[in-house]
């Protein structure tokens, strides 16, 4: 597979990313290196090689989540930038 510019825009549409012409044609250069390293991956035989799942053969064990030190509420609203008696203040960020 080639990489033009077409795809390339069309990429770039999905993506959400405006790209000047410099970078459209840096882009396609660099997509096409990645594809031919992919066509020289494919090229190796790997019969009889087990997909790799985990990088190590190590199981994660997990620790207990114990409250090692509590604060009460009044503490905790102490270091906040804004707040009121009882809540955080901030931005409102949904319209």
């Amino acid at each position: 597979m080639i990489i033009d510019k077409d795809t390339v825009d069309k990429i770039a549409h999905l993506a959400r990313l405006e790209l000047a012409e410099d970078e459209t044609e840096k882009m396609i250069g660099d997509m096409n290196k990645i594809l031919g390293f992919m066509d020289k991956l494919n090229e190796i035989d790997t019969t009889g090689v087990e997909p790799l799942v985990y990088m190590t053969d190590e199981i994660n064990v997990l620790r207990e989540d114990v409250v090692k030190h509590e604060i009460t509420h009044e503490e905790a609203l102490q270091n906040a930038p804004k707040h009121d008696d009882n809540y955080f203040l901030v931005a409102k960020v949904i319209g």
